[in-house]
């Protein structure tokens, strides 16, 4: 069959452009450099930072609500000259353990829903960076913003500790047993939140899931175990601290950093019980990383 030729005029139509592609020949900073920057990125986005100012109310408003009873409790310490501050280092994240839950469940969503919704994890792939650079980098983001959030209510309260004249040496102490437990806090909950996250490109249904996942989990297993205990079966009591993960901290730094339990009656786990606790958290922590790998090798390819 005959190919038919393009006629004269538009032959003389036809032009090709040099539009002004050149090939980069600058530095190669490699997959380090890339990590690195989704790191950092992802922990400014975690506050807003770098976003708009509707992005910067919630995280910066969570921040403020963390750090004003602290503000509180040191002020009335210095007033009063108190020998010691009201709540324990380690007691204070179980108690704002609400605030840090509605934290994680609109900081996760957006660590990783908007890439999944958008579909730019291949993108990031495409590049030098692979699937666990990514996994690491946001992980890493959300636990440091996460370990920013309740370990800065700690240094205001060791600080005013220290303005109030307190034994420095027994605040000290509490105040690193404090910074363990929200280490542990941080990871655990980034690891959940994110693992969560990563189901679903919604965010609205990824907030909701986290938020059930770890503050409706802690109403249910304290009200189980407030039945437990008012039915005498006590030694049930630290056992089902298993199945919440705001329970599990309070049951590791019970075990081991000292710490005053808030399970019913007072009564935390045993050495020995903590030490499952502490297998469970770790357990936790890895697996919530391994299904992130997972869930990214599927996303990427």
């Amino acid at each position: 069959m005959a190919v038919e030729q393009p006629t004269a005029r538009e032959a003389e139509q036809t032009r090709i452009h040099n539009i002004g592609y050149r090939n980069y020949d600058g530095p190669r900073l490699g997959r380090a450099y890339a990590r690195r920057s989704l790191y950092s990125q992802s922990l400014r986005g975690a506050y807003g930072l770098g976003r708009s100012v509707k992005s910067k109310v919630l995280p910066m408003l969570l921040f403020v609500v963390m750090c004003v009873p602290a503000l509180i409790m040191v002020a009335v310490a210095v007033a009063t000259k108190a020998k010691d501050l009201p709540v324990d280092y380690t007691r204070y994240a179980i108690i704002m353990q609400a605030v840090i839950g509605l934290y994680v469940a609109s900081q996760g969503p957006q660590a990783v829903s908007r890439d999944l919704r958008f579909k730019t994890v291949p993108l990031y792939f495409s590049r030098p960076i692979e699937t666990a650079d990514y996994v690491r980098a946001k992980y890493a983001a959300l636990a440091s913003a996460l370990f920013v959030l309740t370990a800065a209510p700690l240094i205001v309260l060791y600080v005013g500790a220290l303005l109030a004249k307190l034994d420095f040496a027994d605040q000290t102490e509490g105040f690193a047993q404090g910074l363990v437990s929200v280490t542990l806090l941080s990871l655990l909950f980034a690891g959940i939140g994110l693992v969560i996250s990563a189901v679903t490109p919604r965010r609205g249904f990824g907030i909701a899931a986290v938020i059930a996942a770890l503050t409706i989990s802690y109403g249910a297993v304290s009200t189980v175990q407030a039945i437990a205990f008012e039915q005498s079966s006590t030694g049930a009591v630290p056992w089902l601290g298993l199945f919440s993960p705001i329970t599990l901290i309070d049951g590791v730094q019970t075990a081991f950093l000292g710490a005053t339990s808030a399970f019913p009656g007072g009564e935390g786990p045993s050495s020995g019980q903590g030490l499952v606790y502490l297998i469970v958290v770790l357990g936790l922590i890895a697996g919530c990383y391994g299904l992130l790998m997972r869930r990214y090798r599927k996303v990427g390819l």
